[in-house]
């Protein structure tokens, strides 16, 4: 038997949003940042547009779902191509619901993921369907989360409409 394996991940986040007086007010600064990784292009963060952030930025909750969906991708197209099932196409268009508290705070309540599956001819529409459910309880992220990842796949062939 092996012993479990730890990863670790690093990454450097920096406020890019002081306008010069820093944070001596609420509205005196951006919420603009970036976080970087050594060998790999800056990503433009921000808070959501409905906390004062910059819309044209990725905000911490979109980033959220995407590693959600990029997870379930990544395992779902381990286990087809295990399992024979070929995949020519996979797309997602998944959504999250954060509920605000009284306090200003909040939590994710739940993601639905919608992943839009393409396969060869001779592949089998049904182990597709259910290689979803491994693909969710295997996925670092979705196991890592305290709020229900949901899944409305659908799985057709090439050339379907």
């Amino acid at each position: 038997m092996s012993s479990p394996r730890t990863h670790r991940y690093e990454l450097t986040l920096t406020w890019t949003g002081n306008d010069g007086s820093g944070t001596s007010a609420y509205r005196a600064y951006r919420r603009d940042h970036e976080l970087l990784a050594p060998g790999k292009a800056a990503i433009a963060g921000s808070a959501d547009p409905k906390f004062r952030g910059d819309a044209a930025r990725w905000n911490p909750e979109e980033l959220l779902l995407g590693s959600l969906a990029a997870c379930h991708q990544l395992w779902y197209l381990h286990l087809c191509a295990d399992a024979g099932v070929i995949v020519e196409s996979y797309a997602d268009h998944p959504q999250g619901f954060m509920q605000e508290s009284a306090d200003g705070g909040g939590q994710f309540t739940r993601v639905v993921l919608r992943p839009r599956v393409r396969l060869a001819a001779g592949s089998s529409r049904e182990l597709a369907l259910a290689l979803h459910a491994q693909a969710h309880a295997l996925c670092f992220i979705a196991r890592s989360v305290n709020f229900p990842v949901e899944h409305a796949a659908e799985v057709g062939f090439s050339g379907e409409p």
